[in-house]
């Protein structure tokens, strides 16, 4: 049987739109065993390049500082196989530390998840919380997407 990869993969803009949908990446390093360590994450994009913040101290950004390569997913339409869409970036990332940089990301993950532009005392809260945080820069170096809408109901 041949394969139907080909009549699946996303377009470059079906790609970003379902970026721009979606809300939660799954983030795959590997952890001190080497074992993969999967932990969800919010996220904003720039291009083909994502971003979120979290912990200085978490694992994944111990784990990303010793290797500093990551796989992430992220997926839509669980409940039906012909629904299934997602894609899987392996990428190569940068921890960025610069309180200002973190606290401008930080920002934008409000505005983007909570809909609307954050008060200046949120702000505020977003830079006080910034000095635990770094910024992890998720640069692409090869995407693999599906959508199994495509087949028409066939599979």
């Amino acid at each position: 049987m041949a394969s139907r990869r080909g009549e699946i993969t996303m377009s470059v803009t079906e790609l970003a739109r379902f970026l721009d949908e979606e809300r939660v990446l799954t983030c795959a390093t590997l952890g001190p065993t080497g074992r993969p360590h999967l932990m969800p994450l919010w996220y904003v994009r720039d291009g083909p390049t994502l971003y979120a913040w979290t912990y200085g101290k978490s694992q994944k950004v111990r784990n990303l500082e010793r290797e500093p390569r990551a796989t992430v997913q992220i997926e839509a339409g669980r409940d039906r196989y012909g629904e299934l869409r997602g894609v899987m970036l392996e990428c190569d990332v940068a921890i960025e530390r610069d309180p200002a940089r973190v606290a401008d990301v930080g920002v934008r993950l409000m505005a983007r998840y909570a809909g609307a532009e954050p008060s200046a005392d949120a702000r505020e809260r977003v830079r006080a919380q910034a000095a635990k945080r770094v910024v992890l820069r998720f640069t692409p170096t090869r995407v693999v997407s599906w959508d199994h809408r495509k087949l028409g109901g066939s599979s």
